[in-house]
């Protein structure tokens, strides 16, 4: 597939500073990110970082790294950056995956990709994945996405969403299963055309996007189709905090 894929990559982190090059099994976290993205069918993965010692360890693994501004206000204008400094045309897919997912599955790359790439009426590209229990419906760090039937992105919140009107007037269920496929938790992939990128960093932010804090928000708020599905395949949790990183490690301490 012709698309290309952007690994954001910032050295500063509040809860884990210098995440990106924490060692795991031996190599940099970002590393074990761009490693997974190889394995898509993207026809070139790069690093994005604002860090001469994250484009250094990347390239001392064999892989392209460029640098960026370090006073991007958000990922995506560092994305707008990037495919501008590499000269995509307005019409190309590039595909954002996070640098602290070091467990991200190939496959759901390509799934964002093809998602894009076969449907020209969409602008942008993302994936979720059912909840099962109702202590992540009310967690504001699990996303709740609703979509149409075409898969066009309604709207992302914190909150729950869809709120049961007769169910939740009493006293709302915190514990045991959710209902089945009436919670979706979206997950943080992003496929994008770099006409979107381009005309996002032109918009000023919006009070959605400034409520939620989520960035997607805003394209909805201009008017940007979003589409939405299903991911193809679980996707692990990614590295926020010490304990993260630690059970990161275990796992891929066992594999590797």
């Amino acid at each position: 597939m012709s698309y290309t894929v952007i690994i954001p990559a910032r050295y500063g982190s509040s809860r884990l500073p210098g995440k990106p090059l924490a060692d795991i099994a031996g190599k940099p976290m970002v590393v074990h990110v761009y490693e997974r993205c190889l394995q898509s069918q993207a026809q070139a993965v790069w690093v994005a970082t604002d860090d001469e010692r994250i484009k250094a360890a990347v390239e001392a693994h064999g892989g392209q790294a460029i640098l960026t501004c370090s006073d991007h206000p958000t990922g995506t204008d560092r994305l707008q950056e990037v495919a501008s400094l590499l000269g995509l045309e307005e019409h190309h897919v590039v595909v954002n995956v996070q640098g602290d997912e070091p467990l991200i599955p190939p496959q759901v790359v390509d799934q964002v990709a093809a998602n894009l790439l076969e449907q020209p009426q969409f602008d942008m590209a993302t994936l979720c994945e059912a909840i099962t229990d109702w202590a992540q419906v009310w967690d504001p760090n699990a996303v709740k996405a609703v979509f149409a039937e075409n898969g066009r992105a309604l709207y992302f919140s914190r909150a729950p969403i869809p709120w049961q009107r007769d169910d939740f007037q009493a006293q709302a269920p915190t514990t045991g299963a959710a209902p089945t496929e009436q919670y979706w938790r979206h997950i943080g992939i992003y496929g994008y055309r770099v006409s979107l990128l381009n005309s996002y960093v032109t918009w000023p932010q919006v009070p959605l996007e400034a409520a939620e804090a989520l960035e997607q928000l805003r394209a909805l708020y201009y008017g940007a189709a979003i589409h939405i599905a299903p991911a193809c395949a679980k996707v692990p949790a990614g590295v926020d905090t010490p304990k993260d990183l630690a059970v990161i490690r275990e796992l891929l301490g066992e594999t590797q």
